[in-house]
């Protein structure tokens, strides 16, 4: 079994103050590319062009791609004139910052404890700094990269939504492939690490020592304390762990993070991988993203529309696996059809977010599952994306080791 730690890191593993750090980053950054741009309009436009990767919503943009969208045009540069020096801001005067910060050594003990326990450590940070920013502030916590086999870092060059957004949550265990062992969650921000992590039935630890009580949103086993009660409490987290609760707020963040997990694995691929097939019998990546695609048009928004239109509503069994050899998926363009499986997606994901508690509960009669509901239909939807998640990473896997 292979557990999984997601951790925090700004006044987590690593004390960090935003309200003194975010005011001398700025100043700091300002004050390097004050030649290209007055410091007081590269502020208000970085906050404006981090609002909007807070806010997004496009399973296809990772957000690098919204920042860079907002921010450029809005300085009168393009990206090209400023990466370079940018990226030597964070190279050599980002580092400087590391005095307003100080290491905490229960956090790096927490780390190592869940390493040697053999568990998959994640940092999940908000990913609104570049990738080399957050690996200055791990460094800065005394976890290098270099030294720390981390599993998965969040960053804005990888990820598509932020926090506090559930499916940022959603999309990080996309990419681990949806672990079945249990997954736990330990951050400072109830906002940000502790409610939004439970939505998707992650048990969750909140550093707080105050007398705040949890919110009994939270999962069942959840904790809060200091670090060293945090390292006590997921050594000995129970072995079960539900990816997807049967509530709206679950299958939407699911159901959004989808199309971006299989965005962030297109992005790793080599020429050539996405049409490669494990066995002759076996569905290429190209195929699943068509074979998800498809039935999100012809079967799930149909569905949908129909559900919703007549009260305990027939849902007749499709057939949708003979497809991918009919309609020739293989020679698809991954492009294209991964734009529109987000397409399809994003409306799916509209047309739930209207519905009411009523329409979320309305009775369904499936041909192979018998009485059940809307709510349930929408999460066996997130079952099946959640398989063929798994069979894509299968595939890519074997594809790469076996070179075919």
């Amino acid at each position: 079994m292979t557990c999984t730690l997601l951790l925090d890191l700004d006044d987590t593993l690593l004390t960090n103050n935003i309200e003194t750090f975010l005011p001398a980053y700025l100043k700091a950054l300002g004050k390097y590319l004050a030649k290209f741009i007055p410091p007081d309009r590269l502020a208000r436009e970085l906050m404006q062009a981090t609002r909007a990767m807070v806010n997004n919503q496009n399973p296809v943009y990772s957000l690098e791609e919204v920042f860079d969208t907002h921010f450029y045009p809005a300085v009168g540069f393009s990206k090209e004139v400023l990466q370079e020096p940018i990226t030597h801001f964070y190279e050599v005067e980002f580092p400087k910052l590391a005095h307003l910060t100080s290491p905490r050594q229960e956090a790096i003990h927490l780390v190592q404890t869940a390493l040697d326990q053999g568990w998959q450590v994640v940092i999940a940070t908000n990913p609104l700094f570049p990738r080399r920013a957050i690996e200055h502030r791990l460094q800065w916590a005394g976890l290098k990269v270099e030294c720390v086999p981390f599993r998965w870092i969040t960053s804005y060059e990888t990820m598509h939504f932020a926090k506090p957004n559930p499916a940022y949550y959603a999309e990080i265990l996309g990419r681990l492939g949806w672990p079945q062992d249990p997954v736990v969650m330990i951050g400072n921000s109830l906002e940000e690490d502790i409610l939004p992590a439970a939505v998707i039935g992650i048990p969750t630890f909140w550093l707080d020592e105050t007398d705040a009580t949890l919110p009994s949103t939270v999962v069942p086993g959840s904790a809060k304390g200091n670090l060293a009660q945090a390292e006590r409490w997921f050594s000995r987290m129970p072995q079960h762990h539900d990816p997807c609760p049967l509530t709206p707020e679950a299958i939407l963040a699911n159901l959004i993070s989808t199309p971006a997990v299989f965005d962030g694995m297109k992005r790793d691929l080599q020429p050539g991988e996405c049409n490669r097939k494990p066995e002759p019998d076996e569905w290429c990546f190209t195929e699943i993203i068509c074979h998800l695609r498809d039935a999100d048009l012809e079967v799930n928004l149909p569905r949908l529309s129909h559900i919703l239109a007549q009260e305990n509503a027939f849902i007749s069994a499709v057939n949708t696996d003979e497809w991918s050899a009919t309609r020739n998926y293989c020679e698809e363009d991954l492009e294209l059809a991964l734009h529109g499986f987000a397409a399809a997606r994003i409306e799916l994901v509209h047309q739930l977010e209207k519905l009411s508690d009523h329409d979320w509960n309305r009775q369904v009669r499936h041909a192979i599952f018998g009485p059940t509901s809307l709510l349930e239909l929408m999460r066996f939807i997130t079952t099946h994306d959640r398989s063929h998640i798994q069979q894509a990473i299968q595939t890519l896997a074997s594809v790469r080791s076996t070179g075919i």
